[in-house]
C-alpha cells in the first residue's frame, strides 16, 4: 500500500498530484503544519518532522520532485515519464528538478520571513529580494512556454507536475498577476488537469475526516 503524509497544499502535493494523474491506490493521512510542532509524534516517523512522508513497501521517501519521478518510473507504461531514448529525456530530467531546487527555494523564503516567523523576526527585504529572485527564475520555462504547450516531450508529463506545484504556490503568495503570460496560461492549462482537482479534493475530505484543518499550509501563520 502506498502511503502519502501530507499538509493541505503543502510540497507534498507534487506526489499527491502524481498519484492522482496515475489512477493509483493509495493512503493519503493529513497532519497539522507544521507537523514538526503541531504533530510531535510525526518525528518518530520522520525525524525531519517534514511532509512530504512517502512509503511504497520498504520505499520510505520524502523529496517531492524524487517521489513524483519514482512513481512515473517505477508504475511505468504511462506517458507521464520520458524515457531515456527520448530526445527530451534531459529537459525532462531538467525542469522535474528545476521546480523544486529553483523555483520553490526562494518561495520558502518569502513564506518564512513573510508569514511564519513572528512579526517581530519577519524580514520585508527578504521578502522582496526573494520574490523578485523566484520571478526572474521563471524566465527559463516562459522562453519555452511561448513556443508550445507543456515543458517537454511534446505532452503533459512529471515536469509540469514538478514545475506547476510552484506557480501553485505563487498563487497563494499573490504572485500570479506577475507571472509571464506564456506561464499563466500554462498554469491555468494545468489547473484544469482532472487529476489536479482531485488531488485538490482529496486532501480537503480527507482533512475533514481527519480532524485537520482545511487551511492551506503556506496561508497558515
Amino acid at each position: 500500500m502506498i502511503t502519502l503524509y501530507h499538509c493541505m497544499s503543502a510540497r507534498s502535493f507534487r506526489p499527491l498530484w502524481t498519484l492522482e494523474e496515475l489512477g493509483l491506490t493509495y493512503e493519503l493521512k493529513m497532519l497539522p503544519f507544521p507537523p514538526r510542532v503541531r504533530s510531535k509524534e510525526f518525528l518518530e516517523l520522520n525525524r525531519l518532522g517534514t511532509v512530504p512522508l512517502f512509503t511504497d513497501g520498504d520505499t520510505r521517501m520524502t523529496e517531492s520532485a524524487a517521489i513524483t519521478q519514482y512513481l512515473v518510473t517505477r508504475y511505468g507504461g504511462t506517458s507521464l515519464a520520458v524515457a531515456p531514448e527520448e530526445k527530451d529525456y534531459g529537459a525532462y530530467l531538467n525542469w522535474l528538478h528545476f521546480g523544486e531546487a529553483t523555483l520553490t527555494f526562494p518561495q520558502t523564503l518569502v513564506l518564512r520571513y513573510g508569514r511564519f516567523e513572528p512579526p517581530e523576526r519577519r524580514q520585508p527585504q527578504v521578502v522582496e529580494d526573494y520574490s523578485r529572485w523566484f520571478l526572474a527564475r521563471l524566465r527559463g520555462i516562459d522562453s519555452v512556454l511561448t513556443t508550445q504547450p507543456h515543458l517537454c516531450g511534446e505532452r503533459f508529463t512529471a515536469a509540469d507536475v514538478s514545475v506547476g506545484y510552484a506557480l501553485m504556490l505563487a498563487g497563494y503568495l499573490g504572485m500570479e498577476e506577475a507571472l509571464p503570460a506564456a506561464v499563466q496560461a500554462y498554469w491555468r492549462r494545468l489547473a484544469q488537469r482532472p487529476a489536479y482537482q482531485k488531488a485538490l479534493a482529496a486532501q480537503h475530505q480527507a482533512a475533514l475526516e481527519q480532524g485537520v484543518s482545511t487551511v492551506p499550509a503556506p496561508l497558515v501563520e
